[in-house]
């Protein structure tokens, strides 16, 4: 629990930063509207902070942003059968989680069934709720006491590889 409450709260705080500061290093270094869409969308980790930077740049930039974004995950889904086919032996048994299959389904729910459409937006606000008071209830057991438990390690990692990302693919665009 406390290795995920700091992997989440290190997401979360890099989110915010790249929400504040990838709209004026895109206009600093002149990124058109595709380039920033591209670049936010590969660069940030949550749709929501993509969408925010994003539409901080432009709605061009908002639009390529939230299409490669949720492009990106809908990967979920073939990666996760092929990381099953991958890993599977006869010893072991890979499970597959159990969210990916009410992905699916909710999905395809949602697009084939029109009543299912009818009744969708209360059941996307209780989703949310839940994951909000999940995220509480991960959230309240993080503290600067388990970031020094966990030493420095984990939050350097999380810095190096996020700098990586952000600087490398923005090389690559800007190309």
């Amino acid at each position: 629990p406390n290795q995920i409450s700091v992997a989440l709260a290190v997401v979360f705080i890099l989110n915010s930063v790249a929400l504040l500061i990838f709209p004026y290093i895109g206009q600093v270094l002149n990124l058109t509207q595709q380039e920033f869409g591209l670049w936010s969308a590969i660069a940030i980790h949550d749709t929501s902070s993509v969408v925010g930077a994003a539409s901080k740049f432009g709605d061009e930039a908002l639009e390529v942003a939230t299409t490669v974004k949720l492009a990106r995950a809908l990967w979920i889904i073939p990666l996760s059968f092929v990381t099953v086919l991958l890993f599977k032996n006869k010893e072991t048994r890979v499970k597959i989680p159990w969210f990916i299959a009410f992905f699916i389904a909710a999905m395809c729910l949602n697009t084939f069934v029109p009543f299912v459409q009818t009744i969708s937006a209360p059941i996307v606000l209780i989703s949310k709720a839940g994951l909000t008071f999940t995220l509480f209830l991960i959230g309240t057991g993080f503290s600067v006491k388990v970031i020094k438990s966990l030493g420095a390690k984990p939050l350097i990692l999380a810095l190096a590889l996020w700098f990586f990302i952000s600087i490398v693919s923005l090389l690559v665009i800007m190309r």
